[in-house]
């Protein structure tokens, strides 16, 4: 590799990791204290609800899915997993699942972003914000589905661990985690930048609403009615 392509392999996957989690955590944190008004998910069901509940919820699972999977595969080191788990078969259990929530988030999205586009109501009350991030996300589930055809070239699992080793060593600080990325294919890169770069606009759009999903109505304490005496 020549000087220019080391140089930004490390700036892509060694440096802008750190920018985006900071601008991310940061700005999340000043759109709470200073646009409290504007931390909302922005519902447009009100102006069209055909297909609206079958779209919304394909995505939404399909994310949900797609988020949490990628949280533990990436994040689980392969000593905590390799004594009952073989990286081939952790792999192919990625492939399946993340192959399902894929298809929901990317079907989903497409239906809301074409919705979003083409009905003049939904449209005209949408953000460029709005639509901009929607179709990176449509995309960048398009670009994940592309994956799994490169995964099943090589059930193996060892690209799986690489990658791992590369989300392991950024979010861990282990140092140096672009040489991770050395050999890597350019589907795979292409799909980390893109996810990176969603996370970096994430505080700048309607995304933030996820902060403020209630989990206090889990925990909280019955609400006791009683009849008038």
């Amino acid at each position: 590799m020549s000087a220019i392509g080391t140089y930004f392999e490390h700036l892509i996957y060694g440096y802008y990791p750190y920018l985006v989690g900071t601008v991310f955590l940061v700005g999340s944190l000043l759109r709470y204290d200073h646009g409290q008004f504007t931390w909302k998910a922005g519902s447009s069901q009100m102006l069209s609800s055909k297909n609206m509940r079958l779209a919304s919820n394909l995505f939404h699972v399909g994310i949900l899915v797609i988020f949490f999977g990628h949280l533990f595969g990436l994040l689980l080191p392969h000593w905590a997993y390799s004594p009952f788990l073989h990286a081939g078969t952790k792999q192919l259990i990625a492939v399946v699942v993340g192959g399902i929530a894929g298809a929901m988030c990317l079907v989903g999205g497409a239906m809301l972003l074409y919705r979003r586009i083409t009905n003049p109501r939904v449209r005209a009350s949408s953000s460029i914000m709005d639509t901009l991030i929607l179709a990176l996300i449509v995309s960048q589930a398009a670009l994940g589905m592309v994956t799994i055809i490169f995964s099943l070239g090589h059930l193996d699992g060892d690209m799986m661990i690489t990658l791992g080793n590369w989300a392991q060593a950024i979010v861990f600080f282990g140092g140096d985690a672009a040489q991770h990325m050395e050999g890597v294919s350019w589907i795979y890169r292409a799909h980390i930048f893109w996810g990176l770069t969603i996370i970096l606009l994430f505080p700048f759009s309607r995304l933030v609403h996820v902060w403020s999903v209630p989990f206090g109505y889990i925990t909280r304490r019955y609400q006791l009615v009683r009849k008038r005496g």
